[in-house]
């Protein structure tokens, strides 16, 4: 089953025809925030007479040579060619630039110091249109209360719905340990409602920002999404730290903080000077794991023979390691393609999303899905109520590092009672809950997971608390074969033996290992 492809670059699954009825998801297409006050101190362009400005104005990338880190000479050929600095980033020598120069990108990759530029996008800054196709399934009252009936001693009300946990020992991991206040996972994603009563207690004001135009702003609550935008980080958020307070339903890791990091234009675009900020921001604000349930428009693939998309590449990839260096372990959804992403060739027909996609056929070694294939980052594969390889989950022997529950159609893998669906069931703004399902769910589950070994082991290293992921996680053999729809053909071809193969890498993720010391 090839799942249907959205114009979000969310890690939410479409729903195969089996659930249609089941179950929707929110997909909205293009539009660019407006920059938010920032919570550095940008350098300012030096004035210069701009060069020509005869097309609409863009957004780029601009990354200095190693050693360059003094960017004042590249910032006045910034000026010099028509741009404008809008924040730099000396730590890691990206600077995010506007420009109405079509030549700007071009021009740039002459100046001396300059390693890589390019056009974070192939749609101008102004806004576009916005289509609202889906929303998540919610429970009437009167189905929450059937559910809520049936909790055992211990549990939130609707945990019951929650096959995920017991899928991964969090039950039994919250016997020992709900996590560490000490520890915060950051949900860079498409902003978190931090009034939810499920995720008010555990949320970490102090870590959470908006980085939508590419520098931070911290004014409050620029983190949350407006009625208008997608309800997914507030979903991945509950799935890592839900608070266990009696309330709706119980997070993977209920004892950590969690923080918003909002990095998704208004109509759901995650364009690379955000996802750079929401990186830094986390690396500088106490963040101890990063949750990254989407890709990096407008590219589903950045092929780093392209220019442009090289330095989308070259600047992520800054971002992610100098993370990684101050500590943070970033987790990242495999995708909802059931793609081989180790394939000799993959047809891409979504890219570039913001503007006209075509099919383009890509090599996915050279042409990398942002951050999910970068090095460093926890890639996470996506499984069902069955323990199965979920039928959208993107898969490769070597690129998958863990799996964890993400959902599937009721009609493949349907939960044990008294679950009744196979989607993911946890948190939306406005203090709603509802089913969601992708890899999108997945990747939280583990990021949940690394915040339960980190509160066990809260002097490990990034590095370590990576090992402790894959080294606890349950081994899971490959399926032979995999026809999950049941048709007698062959849906994927699952490479790798028991302990580490291209569905499950190292495994499924456990909880309950994470908090035995």
């Amino acid at each position: 089953m090839t799942p249907r492809r959205s114009s979000l670059p969310l890690r939410t699954a479409a729903i195969p025809a089996a659930m249609a009825l089941t179950t929707a998801l929110a997909f909205l297409p293009a539009t660019a925030n407006a920059l938010g006050r920032d919570g550095h101190a940008p350098a300012a362009a030096p004035a210069a007479a701009p060069a020509a400005a005869d097309g609409p104005s863009m957004s780029y990338v601009v990354n200095t040579r190693p050693g360059h880190h003094d960017s004042s000479r590249v910032r006045k050929a910034i000026a010099e060619a028509g741009g404008t600095v809008v924040v730099t980033y000396d730590r890691i020598g990206v600077i995010v630039a506007h420009s109405a120069n079509p030549d700007f990108a071009k021009t740039m990759r002459t100046v001396r110091g300059v390693a890589s530029a390019g056009a974070t996008r192939t749609a101008p800054l102004t806004a576009q249109s916005t289509t609202d196709v889906g929303t998540p399934q919610v429970l009437t009252e009167r189905e929450e209360k059937a559910a809520a009936a049936k909790a055992t001693a211990g549990q939130d009300p609707l945990e019951p719905l929650q096959w995920d946990l017991p899928a991964i020992k969090a039950d039994k991991a919250h016997e020992k340990s709900l996590g560490s206040p000490k520890v915060t996972v950051g949900v860079i994603d498409t902003g978190v409602d931090d009034t939810h009563p499920d995720l008010a207690p555990n949320f970490d004001r102090k870590a959470s920002v908006n980085c939508v135009g590419g520098k931070p702003d911290t004014s409050d609550g620029a983190w949350r999404p407006s009625a208008e935008e997608s309800p997914h980080g507030t979903h991945v958020a509950g799935e890592i730290a839900a608070a266990k307070n009696g309330v709706g339903v119980t997070g993977v890791a209920p004892g950590v903080k969690v923080s918003g990091i909002k990095v998704s234009t208004t109509a759901g675009f995650f364009y690379t000077e955000a996802v750079v900020c929401g990186f830094v921001w986390a690396a500088e604000h106490g963040v101890d794991v990063t949750n990254n349930s989407y890709y990096t428009d407008p590219w589903y693939f950045n092929c780093t023979t392209d220019p442009d998309q090289k330095a989308l590449v070259d600047a992520i990839t800054r971002a992610t390691r100098y993370a990684e260096h101050k500590g943070v372990v970033n987790v990242a959804a495999a995708g909802n393609e059931n793609y081989d992403l180790t394939a000799d060739s993959i047809t891409d027909p979504s890219s570039p999303n913001d503007t006209t996609p075509g099919d383009r056929d890509v090599d996915p070694s050279v042409c990398l899905d942002i951050p999910t294939q970068l090095p460093g980052v926890v890639t996470v594969s996506s499984t069902g109520a069955k323990g199965l390889k979920s039928s959208f989950s993107n898969y490769g022997l070597g690129v998958v590092d863990i799996a964890a529950p993400g959902g599937d159609s009721t009609a493949y893998q349907k939960p044990a009672p008294p679950a009744t669906s196979g989607l993911i069931y946890n948190t939306l703004p406005g203090g709603k809950y509802g089913y969601m399902a992708g890899t999108s769910m997945a990747s939280p589950h583990v990021a949940g997971v690394a915040a339960l070994i980190k509160s066990t082991h809260p002097h490990a290293s990034a590095r370590q608390v990576k090992s402790l992921l894959a080294h606890q996680a349950d081994d899971t053999a490959c399926p032979t074969p995999y026809d999950i729809d049941g048709d007698g053909t062959v849906d994927a071809v699952c490479e790798g033996d028991k302990r580490y193969n291209g569905f499950y890498g190292a495994g499924i993720a456990d909880a309950l290992d994470a908090v035995r010391k």
